[in-house]
């Protein structure tokens, strides 16, 4: 067997159900979840009946590039939604089986294990850099890469931007590739133009790949002020799209997690090599959703209506939940990621008591995070996933208010 399976480390969720394994939650409540990040929003009926119409793709092989009508769509949308000159539908974008899938084979493609780096020589191996807390895939990814994933702590009192400046030359020097999450996961910060700014120059001096991934883009609270997007960032300084490739998924934007559609896009020699990759790889797209992926991209009459309810829900719980915990509205994204320092429990112990005494289920920081710079800085938070319905997250954060009534007690 491959011995770098043995370094992956336990899943959240398989660490969760550990935690839970010997409690009984009280039956005459209906179980709640906050935990799992899955849209429960019903899947937009153009996309449903365009999957039915589309049903006799069945029958073809899939290409690894995707159609053309595909690659152009999400080329018009992105050129569109990030304000770009016209992006290459046939260097410049790669329709992929899920983001989740891309970040995985992207460090594949990219790390290379024995290449020395700048300056002296070494053995030692490729660095990957992950924000911390994390999107565990990143690490999962860079370890069976062969590379050493290396995680750059978020600092709460600048909204959760990752430290950049607190890691050493040295593990710069290593460094092939960088995971960004914008909006981020479980924070829901947004990274900033000068964020952009300083990891671009970093990215200029070292040679590293960036890896945007920015599947929650579409989840915010502002009409008016979408999230700002990595290929965004780089136009607007002016750059061309060397060493950066942006990741984002159909799953939140338009509630069609089971279809596993997204795409990557940006730097044409990089995407050359990826395809490249992911046609020994073997993971086309189906031409059943590429067809109604098409749909999905063209229309954002829906996009619109799922952020509205999204914003009903934020609304409504954020406010309920500040009166008991340290918790505000996110920049973006569908979680809220909350201190629950003030309530003499660990974010362990905190999500096992809600679950054993309200059946509601959330899900501890620490596990979306590793110990970093003598620090693990998710620890002592909750992340909670608003994807289910209003009534429904309404419902679980009023169970949420009154057990910490009941431990103030």
């Amino acid at each position: 067997m491959n011995p770098l399976l043995n370094s992956l480390q336990t899943y959240p969720f398989e660490k969760l159900r550990l935690l839970f394994k010997d409690v009984t939650p009280p039956a005459h409540l209906p179980h709640i979840s906050f935990g799992i990040g899955e849209p429960k929003h019903p899947t937009p009926e153009l996309i449903r009946d365009a999957v039915i119409a589309s049903l006799g793709g069945l029958a073809s092989y899939p290409a690894t590039l995707g159609s053309p009508a595909l690659r152009e769509a999400i080329a018009q949308w992105a050129t569109q939604r990030y304000h770009l000159p016209p992006l290459d539908p046939v260097t410049q974008v790669l329709p992929v089986a899920g983001s989740r899938e891309a970040l995985f084979a992207l460090a594949q493609t990219v790390i290379d294990p024995k290449r020395q780096t700048t300056g002296n020589a070494t053995d030692e191996p490729a660095i990957v850099l992950c924000p911390n807390p994390f999107y565990q895939i990143y690490e999962g990814a860079a370890l069976l890469a062969g590379a050493q994933p290396y995680y750059v702590n978020s600092d709460p009192a600048r909204n959760f931007a990752c430290d950049y400046s607190a890691v050493p030359a040295d593990i710069w020097a290593r460094t092939q590739l960088v995971y960004v999450c914008s909006p981020g996961n479980p924070t829901g910060a947004v990274m900033t133009l000068d964020d952009w700014r300083e990891l671009f120059a970093l990215s200029d001096r070292y040679g590293f790949v960036i890896a945007s991934d920015e599947c929650y883009s579409e989840i915010y609270f502002d009409e008016a002020q979408p999230p700002l997007g990595g290929l965004e960032a780089a136009h607007k300084l002016g750059r061309g799209f060397e060493r950066l490739v942006m990741l984002s998924s159909l799953s939140k934007r338009s509630n069609v997690p089971g279809m596993r559609s997204g795409f990557v896009a940006g730097d044409a020699e990089i995407l050359k090599q990826f395809l490249l990759y992911r046609t020994y790889h073997g993971a086309a797209l189906s031409t059943v959703y590429q067809s109604a992926s098409i749909v999905a991209w063209n229309d954002e009459t829906h996009v619109r209506e799922n952020r509205a309810k999204y914003g009903q829900k934020f609304s409504t719980v954020t406010p309920m939940l500040a009166e008991v915990l340290n918790v505000r509205l996110p920049d973006a994204a569908f979680y809220l990621w909350a201190d629950v320092s003030g309530t003499g429990l660990s974010d362990t112990e905190f999500a096992q008591r809600l679950y054993a005494d309200y059946n509601v289920t959330v899900l501890p920081g620490s596990y979306l995070a590793r110990t970093a710079q003598g620090t693990n800085p998710g620890r002592n938070f909750v992340r909670l996933a608003l994807v289910a319905d209003v009534d429904e997250c309404t419902q679980g954060a009023q169970r949420i208010v009154d057990f910490c009534h009941a431990l103030a007690r």
